[in-house]
């Protein structure tokens, strides 16, 4: 059986190789791999800056964002059936973990398909939690492996509703910043609610924020203190700078939600009345957020079909390259949109 592994905290070891037949034992459902995506996690992972292989092991399994179909029947599951599964799982000894929450695991100490302590979906054959497993329509098909992104970001929202609504707030304008598939997904949810939505990106243009409903900024033309003030601001562009830039673009209770990783050693500016003096009399809140409950799964897939019905052929253009898995490389490499590794028809 090929899977794409790596040797995680050592560059330039990803590689496919046979590794051993998997078997589903009792309590567990077989599924065999379609495709998974590629994000900026894998692409870190791959390049020794991230990643913790299974105990004892010297390899990791790579690939989170999973597209499969079920091998046999079984646990409310059928043959044929496709499917998604969750990513992070709990550390066993925390509140949150205790209360089926491991996204807002307290110790760390939890572990993640494909990332941390545990292999990924990025094989032929993987033997899964049923617990884990969310089953994808048929009507959504191969757009089934948006899901794990798309959990991210309703994640993001369900936060920043939770968030808003401690006191009275509406979300009616919104900025998302980053046009990458988190930005773009979050851009569509967004108009799914009927928000009215900003999205700025360094490209002069974007054709798929536009067939949303939405409007777009390239931010080598306009500043975004131009486009005016907004409920909820979503950072996805992955640059600290504009992280903090993010609570003097908010009205009075506005949310700003930060989705980007930036690791780069830096001093970052922000004006002082921003922080001393408006956020603090205007109820500004700037907040993180990662991973995704099942909850967050469930409607990400709802929602993903609800969007494939109301722009179907906008939806198809998100995933721009579909390579085999031993062309790992160039979905690696790519950029302007989702690519995947394709390991089943």
């Amino acid at each position: 059986m090929i899977a794409l592994v790596t040797e995680p905290a050592h560059t330039h070891t990803t590689h496919v190789e046979d590794v051993p037949v998997v078997e589903a034992r009792e309590g567990e459902v077989l599924v065999r791999t379609l495709e998974v995506g590629v994000c900026g996690t894998d692409r870190e992972i791959s390049e020794g800056l991230f990643g913790v292989a299974p105990e004892g092991e010297q390899l990791l399994v790579l690939g989170h964002e999973s597209l499969a179909v079920v091998e046999r029947d079984g646990y409310g599951f059928t043959r044929g059936q496709l499917v998604t599964a969750t990513v992070r799982r709990s550390c066993g000894h925390c509140i949150a973990c205790a209360e089926d929450s491991p996204d807002s695991c307290l110790t760390g100490d939890y572990s993640e398909r494909g990332i941390t302590r545990l292999h990924g979906y990025a094989r032929e054959l993987v033997a899964e939690d049923p617990e884990q497993l969310v089953a994808i329509p048929k009507s959504l098909g191969r757009l089934g492996v948006l899901a794990e992104p798309t959990s991210i970001c309703e994640r993001a929202l369900r936060h920043a509703r939770t968030i808003g609504g401690r006191q009275p707030w509406q979300l009616e304008r919104a900025l998302v910043i980053g046009a990458g598939a988190i930005g773009l997904l979050m851009t569509y949810l967004l108009r799914l609610a009927d928000v009215e939505v900003w999205t700025a990106s360094l490209e002069p243009e974007n054709e798929l924020v536009e067939q949303s409903g939405a409007r777009y900024a390239s931010t080598h033309d306009n500043e975004l203190s131009e486009l005016g003030k907004f409920d909820l601001v979503i950072e996805a562009a992955g640059n600290a700078q504009l992280m903090a830039q993010t609570l003097g673009l908010l009205r009075r209770s506005g949310i700003a939600c930060l989705l980007g990783i930036d690791p780069r050693v830096q001093t970052v500016e922000l004006d002082g009345p921003v922080l001393g003096v408006d956020t603090i009399l205007e109820n500004r809140v700037l907040f993180g957020s990662v991973n995704a409950h099942r909850q967050d799964w469930l409607a990400a897939v709802e929602d993903l079909d609800r969007a494939r019905e109301r722009w179907p052929e906008a939806l198809e253009q998100f995933v721009t390259l579909r390579v085999p898995l031993d062309r790992f490389p160039e979905a690696f490499e790519h950029r302007g949109g989702k690519a995947t590794l394709v390991l089943s028809d």
